[in-house]
C-alpha cells in the first residue's frame, strides 16, 4: 500500500467518524470538536486530489471562523441541552422520514451521473496543464464569469445587511453614542477647571 492510498483511507475514515460522532455526541463541545476534525479530515482530502485552493479555503473559513464561532457560542450560551434533547426526541420519527428521502435522491442522481458539456468547455477555456489549479481557477472566477462573482458578492453584502436590520433592536434604556453631538460640544461648557489647593481633595 502506497503512501497516498494509506493517507487517502486515513482522511476518508476520519470525516466519516467525525460527521458521526457530530451528531451522536452528548456534549454540544464534543460535537463541534469532532465536526473540526471531519473538516480537517476533508481538507486532507481535497489535497490528495489536488485542489490545494479549496482545501485552504476549507480549514480557513470553516475551521478557522465557522467551527470557532459555534464553539464559542455553545460554550457561552447556558442553554438547557438534555431539554433540547426531549424535544427533539418527539421529531425523530419525523426526521428518519426525511434521511430516507435524502438517501433516496442522493442514489437516483448518483445513479443517472453524466459529464455536461459545458463543464468540459470551461475546462477548454483554462490554458493549458502547466498552469496551477488555483491560477486557472482565478482565471476562470475573475475574467470569464467576472459578472457572476461580483454579484455573487452583491447578493451576500444584501443578505448581511438584511440580517443586521432585522435583528436591530432600539432599546430606550441602553445609553448610545451620540457622535455628532460630541462634536459640536462647547469645550467652555463642556469643561470645568478646578482650583485645587495642596493637601485638599475635590
Amino acid at each position: 500500500m502506497s503512501v497516498t492510498v494509506f493517507a487517502f483511507y486515513l482522511f476518508a475514515v476520519s470525516a466519516l467518524a467525525g460527521g458521526l460522532f457530530t451528531v451522536i455526541s452528548r456534549n454540544p463541545v464534543h460535537s463541534v470538536l469532532w465536526l473540526i476534525l471531519s473538516f480537517l479530515s476533508s481538507a486532507g482530502l481535497f489535497v490528495l486530489l489536488g485542489a490545494e485552493f479549496v482545501a485552504m479555503l476549507l480549514i480557513i473559513v470553516y475551521v478557522g471562523a465557522v467551527a470557532v464561532l459555534f464553539l464559542f457560542v455553545v460554550m457561552m450560551l447556558d442553554v438547557d441541552f438534555s431539554e433540547l434533547r426531549a424535544e427533539m426526541a418527539k421529531y425523530l420519527p419525523l426526521a428518519l422520514l426525511i434521511g430516507v428521502v435524502l438517501l433516496m435522491q442522493f442514489s437516483v442522481a448518483i445513479g443517472v451521473w453524466v459529464f455536461s458539456d459545458q463543464a468540459l468547455s470551461a475546462r477548454a477555456a483554462v490554458p493549458p496543464a502547466a498552469t496551477h489549479n488555483t491560477a486557472a481557477l482565478g482565471l476562470l472566477i475573475y475574467d470569464q464569469y467576472f459578472l457572476l462573482f461580483q454579484l455573487a458578492g452583491l447578493i451576500l453584502l444584501v443578505a448581511m445587511i438584511g440580517a443586521i436590520v432585522l435583528t436591530l433592536r432600539h432599546r430606550v434604556d441602553v445609553k448610545r453614542q451620540d457622535v455628532h453631538a460630541q462634536m459640536w460640544r462647547d469645550p467652555a461648557v463642556a469643561m470645568e477647571l478646578k482650583d485645587v489647593k495642596p493637601g485638599e481633595g475635590l
